[in-house]
């Protein structure tokens, strides 16, 4: 096979979101989430990875259940549970929780899957 390029779970992309992003954040490319690999700055390109589970924000309030299908709340910066309505620029369905949080939590564990997203 003379066309294979590299594994898909990780790719190159430019960040135009008008600020740097760094190294662990997460990252709304197209209609995907991902994790951020290195620091980018804004107009620069680099690392993310769309595959597998990290430790990211989630919205305080929110209770999460395990295997829940999760919201990106791009306002908040942070992760909310899938009763929330989503608002504009917000991604659903991309990813799932890795474990089970209450309400008060700031941070848990999400599953991507390198998968389609719904975004408002």
């Amino acid at each position: 096979m003379n066309n294979y390029v590299k594994p898909g779970a990780t790719r190159t992309w430019t960040n135009g979101t008008g600020s740097a992003v760094s190294s662990g954040d997460v990252v709304v490319v197209g209609q995907q989430l991902a994790i951020a690999s290195v620091d980018i700055a804004n107009g620069a390109s680099g690392e993310v990875t769309f595959e597998g589970e990290f430790e990211v924000p989630k919205v305080s309030a929110a209770v999460i259940a395990h295997g829940e299908a999760v919201v990106w709340d791009v306002s908040a910066a942070g992760f909310d549970d899938n009763a929330a309505t989503p608002a504009t620029g917000d991604v659903s369905n991309a990813a799932i929780a890795a474990e089970a949080v209450g309400a008060g939590v700031t941070s848990f564990r999400v599953q991507l899957a390198n998968r389609l997203g719904a975004v408002t």
